[in-house]
């Protein structure tokens, strides 16, 4: 039996104690960077020094998923998530667009600012803009800096009247906008809003403007191997190189989440439209190893780099070809934040904190590929099928990553239960099927 004097040194030594605060979440999101974009993901001649050894320092996730292969049902799923058709918008928005991510949805943004967070939103937005209540700041953000949708949406490439402009809050800065120094403008933003957080927790998006055609970059940089597109990936880099070295300069990188993703796969099926002005073939991106791009359903267009970092909760030196997904960031950040999902509609992300921690596999067993509303692919543990025009597919991810070995006829029985799976979601979530 403890003594009262033993119970009450105890309880004296505990309230000496700092009680650690709730932990920064710091969001990185490019933009049509492609699987194989960065070293450490294979890219021969582009230099990403910051974004290596952010991945050398933490877990760098090697079948990671965007929630869909192109802009706003990406960002649809990673800030609510939900798979976006689920959450009412599996489609892109463009400058014309009335209305957005229906305002039923809960951001992360709001869940966070609900719960003590100081919140700020820097960059692409694409989740709607007009009217008022469907910008970032009636969604959780206590400011914003940055363009409502892509870079792309103004004349030559998209046929507008709307002007692209960028804004901060609700009002717009600066039209035209000066595209070679966005992203070093919004790493001063980023880098500013940290060291203003003082002792709050802070929840900071970052969505970059690029590698989104139209590309550019400023020289401050240097120029790399790999053309204007390296240039532009390098720049991002420097840009996480920052913001890490802000972190520990402001003594909280031990409470940093730090995760870095993209979007989707690299555009290299461009539109006629897109290949204007400076625009080449070849600013698209890596095709790496990976079959498809942006915009399909092959591995090419929703696997992408998907690095997490946070010292002293994750260990360093992880590399998983366990299943993850931009769906599972909600929950994930949920469970270290210590804050209970809301309770009210359901959620496909999965936890992931364990799996991070090193302490257990990937609790994600499975993932549905979606094309805006249509349900193309299912994948459960090393297998895919998917939904071609023509007739089923079915492929081994494990020892056929590049998906250049159609298994479906030697396997028909395992491809016909993994089909049968595909369609009972898409008739849960009235998803279309391809018509085959």
């Amino acid at each position: 039996m403890i003594s009262r004097r033993a119970f009450l040194s105890a309880c004296g030594a505990a309230a000496a104690q700092p009680r650690r605060r709730k932990p920064n979440v710091i969001l990185l999101f490019a933009d049509d960077m492609g699987y194989g974009d960065l070293a450490c993901y294979g890219h021969p001649t582009i230099r990403t020094p910051n974004l290596d050894r952010m991945a050398a320092e933490g877990l760098r996730c090697t079948s990671f998923y965007a929630a869909a292969p192109f802009c706003t049902p990406s960002r649809v799923g990673l800030l609510t998530g939900r798979y976006p058709l689920r959450a009412g918008l599996p489609n892109n928005l463009g400058p014309d667009s009335k209305n957005g991510l229906p305002l039923s949805e809960i951001l992360l943004s709001q869940h966070l600012k609900a719960n003590g967070y100081r919140t700020m939103a820097i960059g692409k937005w694409h989740l709607g803009h007009n009217p008022e209540a469907y910008l970032p700041t009636s969604r959780g953000f206590d400011s914003y800096f940055g363009l409502l949708y892509s870079n792309d949406m103004e004349p030559p490439f998209v046929k507008t009247e709307v002007p692209l402009k960028l804004y901060r809050n609700t009002e717009p800065v600066e039209h035209p906008v000066r595209q070679a120094t966005l992203t070093e403008r919004y790493t001063d933003e980023a880098v500013k809003f940290i060291k203003a957080s003082g002792a709050n927790p802070f929840f900071l998006y970052l969505p970059y403007a690029m590698p989104h055609l139209p590309i550019s970059a400023s020289s401050r940089l240097g120029t790399s191997r790999a053309g204007l597109y390296g240039d532009v990936i390098e720049t991002i880099d420097w840009s996480a190189g920052e913001i890490l070295k802000t972190l520990k300069e402001q003594k909280i990188d031990n409470n940093t989440l730090v995760v870095f993703m993209s979007d989707n796969g690299p555009w290299l099926d461009l539109p006629s439209r897109m290949l204007a002005n400076e625009n080449q073939p070849w600013h698209t991106g890596f095709k790496s190893l990976l079959r498809g791009h942006k915009g399909n359903t092959y591995e090419g267009g929703p696997r992408v780099p998907g690095i997490f970092r946070f010292p002293g909760t994750i260990p360093a030196a992880q590399v998983s070809a366990d299943i993850a997904a931009t769906i599972d960031v909600f929950p994930t950040v949920c469970t270290l934040a210590g804050v209970s999902l809301p309770t009210d509609r359901h959620y496909d992300g999965i936890d992931l904190s364990e799996f991070l921690k090193g302490r257990a596999a990937s609790p994600r067993k499975n993932y549905f590929y979606f094309r805006g509303p249509f349900l193309e692919a299912y994948r459960e543990g090393a297998w895919k099928v998917r939904l071609d025009k023509s007739k089923p597919e079915l492929f081994n991810l494990d020892d056929d990553p590049a998906e250049q070995y159609d298994r479906y006829d030697r396997n028909k029985d395992l491809g016909d239960r993994l089909l049968t799976k595909l369609r009972d979601f898409a008739k849960e979530l009235k998803a279309q099927l391809p018509a085959v």
